[in-house]
C-alpha cells in the first residue's frame, strides 16, 4: 500500500514512523518532508501549500492513501483537491478546516451550540476594536481571526499592550489578511490540557491528553513558540474531566459542524482551559497538534492507518481506538535564538539509539548528512511505566542529539509531577450489591485500580448521580483493556434504560445485576 503525507515536521515524521508499523504500507511520500524524514520515507521537494504541484505528483505516482496534516493545506483545500481525482484522504475538508481556519467561525459556532468557551466579541472596524478594548476589564486575549503560523493569539496584561495588538493585526497587517478581522475575548486561568480525537463525523474518540510547554524558556518563562516539549497523559485531565469534556465539548462540536453542513473528518484538536466554572474552549485545530503527536502517538497501541481509514469512510464506531496506560514525555531541541533569530547550518548528530525515540522538524541533508535548518530541529520522546521515568529518559536520550548552539528547556514536565493527586472518592460500606459487584469482577475478570474505578462508577450510578451515565462513559470512550470492555457493557444498559427501552431493567440495582449476569459473566468468565 502507498502512503502520500503531505508535510514536513516532527509531527509528520511521528505519523510516517507510526505508520510504518502496519505491515500493508509498502512506501510512504512525504512532500516535502526533510532531511531527518528521509530515512523513513521517499521524500519529494513539493511544498504542502503548492496544491497543484501535490495533486500531479499524485497523477503520475499513483497513491492509495493520503494523510494531510498541516493547518495550511488543510484550509486550502488540499483534501478537497486528492478527493477529487479519487485519493481517500485522512484530515478534514476545506469547509470543515475552517473550524481553525477562522477563529470567528470557531467562536460563532461554540456560541451557537452552547460549547463552553471564553467570552468575546469579533471586530473587522479598526475603531469599533479599539473601543471595546477601553472598556474590557484586563488581561485581555487578541486573535487573529485567520492562520498566522501560531504567532496570531496575544495575552495583553496592559490597555497599551491590547491597544498596540489591535492596531498591529488591524491597521499595520502583521498577519496580513489574517488579522483584518480580529477576536477579542476574556482571559481564562486554570491549566491547559490538550486532547486529539479522531472522528468520522459521527463518533468521537479521544486518544490520551497532553501538556504543552509553549514559552522558551524555563518556568514558563520567554516568548511563545510553537512548543518546546510536551508530556502524555496531562495530569489535571481527570476521568471526571474527560466525561464532562465528552459531554459538553467533544460531541456537541462533532454534532454542531455535522449540523452546520460542515461534516468533520480526522484528527481533531481541542484546546482546553480548566477553569473554576469547568473545561472550556481555547482553540480548535483541525489537525494533529505538534508537539503533542510526538507523545500521543507513541502512546496509541491500535493501529493508526487503520483508525485513519475508519474516519475517513464512516467506521470508527466499530474501530478500537487503544492507548497505552503508560507515561510519554518529548523534549524538544531547539536552535537557540528560537523563536526569534538563530543560526542555522550545524551538522546534527545522534547515537542509534536516540535516533530510535528521535522525530526531526528542521534538519534537511547536505552532502548526506543532516545540518540544522530550523527553529525547532528535533523531538525526542521516551515512554516508561511513569511519568517522572519518562521525563528523566527523554532527557537522556535529548542529550544525545548533537549540534551547535542547541538549546532545551530543562523542566519539561516539571508542572505536571507538581499536579495534586485527586482524592479517592468511592465509598462501598452501605451497599452490599456493590460487594457482590466488588466479588465478582476481582475473582473472575480484573484487579487493582480498574476494579477500583468500575466500582466508583457503580457507586455513583446506585446514587443516582446524574453524570453517572457519562462517568461510566469514560471507560466505553478512553479507558484500556478489561476496564474499557466492562464500561462499555454498563454505558449500553445505562442508556437503554434512561432511554425508556422497555427490555432494560427497570431500576439501578436491576441494572446492576443485569449487567453482571448479560454481561460480564457472558464475555469474561472464560478468560
Amino acid at each position: 500500500m502507498k502512503i502520500l503525507v503531505v508535510g514536513g515536521g516532527g509531527r509528520e515524521h511521528a505519523i510516517i514512523k507510526k505508520l510504518k508499523e502496519n505491515p500493508a504500507v509498502t512506501e510512504i511520500f512525504a512532500l516535502p518532508g526533510n532531511g531527518g524524514i528521509s530515512a523513513d520515507a521517499t521524500c519529494v521537494p513539493i511544498g504542502a501549500t503548492d496544491l497543484d504541484g501535490i495533486v500531479q505528483f499524485v497523477k503520475e505516482h499513483p497513491v492509495d492513501y493520503a494523510v494531510v496534516t498541516p493547518d495550511d493545506p488543510l484550509v486550502l483545500g488540499c483534501v478537497d483537491r486528492l478527493n477529487e481525482i479519487g485519493v481517500p484522504c485522512f484530515g478534514p475538508k476545506q469547509n470543515a478546516a475552517v473550524i481553525e481556519g477562522s477563529k470567528a467561525f470557531a467562536k460563532d459556532l461554540m456560541k451557537k451550540y452552547h460549547i463552553p468557551t471564553a467570552r468575546y466579541e469579533t471586530f473587522s472596524d479598526l475603531q469599533a476594536a479599539l473601543d471595546y478594548v477601553q472598556a474590557q476589564p484586563l488581561p485581555l486575549v487578541v486573535k487573529a481571526d485567520g492562520l498566522a503560523l501560531g504567532k496570531g493569539v496575544l495575552i495583553c496584561q496592559t490597555r497599551e499592550e491590547a491597544v498596540n495588538a489591535v492596531t498591529d493585526m488591524m491597521a499595520n497587517a502583521k498577519f496580513g489578511k489574517s488579522g483584518s478581522t480580529v477576536v477579542i475575548e476574556e482571559f481564562l486561568e486554570g491549566p491547559e490540557v490538550s486532547v486529539l480525537a479522531f472522528t468520522d463525523g459521527k463518533t468521537v474518540k479521544p486518544m490520551v491528553s497532553s501538556m504543552d510547554h509553549k514559552r522558551a524558556q524555563d518556568g514558563d518563562q520567554g516568548l511563545n513558540t510553537g512548543g518546546m516539549g510536551t508530556v502524555a497523559p496531562n495530569p489535571y485531565y481527570t476521568p471526571q474531566v474527560a466525561l464532562q469534556c465528552m459531554e459538553e465539548i467533544f460531541l456537541p462540536t462533532v454534532r454542531a459542524m455535522a449540523e452546520e453542513g460542515r461534516p468533520f473528518t480526522g484528527c481533531l484538536y481541542f484546546g482546553l482551559m480548566l477553569t473554576r466554572d469547568g473545561p472550556k474552549v481555547i482553540e480548535y485545530n483541525c489537525r494533529f497538534g505538534d508537539p503533542e503527536t510526538q507523545v500521543v502517538l507513541p502512546l496509541l497501541e491500535s493501529d493508526l492507518l487503520t483508525v485513519m481509514q475508519a474516519t475517513t469512510f464512516g467506521t470508527l464506531a466499530q474501530t478500537e481506538v487503544r492507548c497505552s496506560d503508560k507515561s510519554a514525555c518529548c523534549v524538544i531541541n531547539a536552535s537557540r535564538g528560537y523563536p526569534l533569530s538563530y543560526e542555522k547550518g550545524f551538522l546534527l548528530t545522534m547515537t542509534p539509539e536516540a535516533a530510535a525515540h528521535t522525530y526531526v522538524a528542521g534538519a534537511k541533508l547536505v552532502d548526506g548528512k543532516l545540518v540544522t535548518s530550523g527553529g525547532r530541529v528535533t523531538g525526542t520522546t521516551a515512554v516508561a511505566d511513569s511519568l517522572e521515568q519518562a521525563i528523566a529518559e527523554a532527557y537522556r536520550l535529548a542529550g544525545e542529539v548533537q549540534f551547535d548552539n542547541a538549546y532545551r528547556r530543562s523542566d519539561i514536565g516539571a508542572r505536571a509531577l507538581q499536579a495534586p493527586v485527586p482524592p479517592a472518592t468511592w465509598v462501598y460500606e452501605d451497599c452490599p450489591e456493590l460487594h457482590r459487584v466488588n466479588e465478582l469482577i476481582e475473582h473472575h475478570y480484573c484487579k487493582g485500580d480498574y476494579a477500583t474505578c468500575f466500582h466508583g462508577c457503580m457507586e455513583l450510578a446506585l446514587q443516582g448521580y446524574s453524570l453517572a451515565e457519562c462517568q461510566v462513559g469514560y471507560f466505553y470512550w478512553m479507558g484500556q483493556g478489561v476496564a474499557r470492555d466492562l464500561g462499555k457493557a454498563l454505558y449500553w444498559t445505562l442508556r437503554a434504560a434512561r432511554h425508556g427501552d422497555p427490555d432494560a431493567p427497570n431500576n439501578l440495582a436491576e441494572l446492576q445485576m443485569a449487567l453482571l449476569q448479560d454481561s460480564l459473566e457472558q464475555q469474561y468468565k472464560s478468560k
